[in-house]
């Protein structure tokens, strides 16, 4: 009988094992808690690098945009053998007299007896930049496309960037003869962007 005893013993010894590590499974609330709380502080030191890195996303976006409307621009005069004029634009229908393209940007053929404004409906049409100061070389207000797909007078650059944040900043060159390629930026060129001006 002891042994019998003995071995009930042993059992409910076994039961009350058993029972008390399945009734530790699982978490706690002030585990939990803690865990939030580690997840929330990682959270928040993870959202202003990705702030920053959607704002550079859009900058470079809006760079690979401008170059493929300039090119868009270019062979539209040489296919149609017209004038096409590509100029800053606040209404999406007339060209604004500003180096500023920030607001958007028209595309469309020209008159050379009205050389600032399009010939009828624009081409292409891109609204605002949001976050974004988009300049074009002092005293160049509109580019204009020959039928051979040149592009009267200098050499242009577009200067793009965030507002207070140089080191971001991009370039797009446009040589008279119609090339565009991405550019580097000169130092003082990307501080007076990001300064706005």
């Amino acid at each position: 009988m002891d042994s019998l005893n003995d071995l009930n013993g042993t059992a409910r010894q076994r039961m009350r094992t058993a029972y008390s590590t399945t009734a530790q499974r699982g978490f706690t609330l002030v585990e939990s808690v803690l865990v939030m709380v580690i997840l929330a502080i990682l959270f928040c030191l993870a959202v202003p690098a990705l702030n920053g890195l959607l704002a550079r996303q859009r900058l470079t976006t809006a760079q690979a945009d401008l170059i493929a409307a300039l090119q868009h621009a270019r062979g539209l005069a040489a296919t149609s053998r017209r004038r096409i004029l590509f100029c800053p634009s606040r209404d999406g229908q007339r060209c604004a007299d500003d180096t500023h393209w920030e607001k958007g940007w028209i595309i469309g053929p020209y008159r050379s007896s009205n050389a600032e404004q399009l010939d009828g409906l624009p081409v292409r049409v891109h609204d605002d930049y949001a976050g974004l100061i988009i300049t074009s070389t002092s005293g160049r207000k509109r580019i204009r496309f020959q039928p051979d797909g040149t592009s009267g007078g200098s050499t242009v650059t577009f200067t793009l960037c965030r507002p207070g944040h140089a080191e971001d900043a991009l370039a797009i060159k446009l040589s008279n003869v119609g090339r565009v390629v991405g550019a580097k930026i000169v130092a003082d060129e990307a501080a007076q962007c990001a300064n706005g001006s």
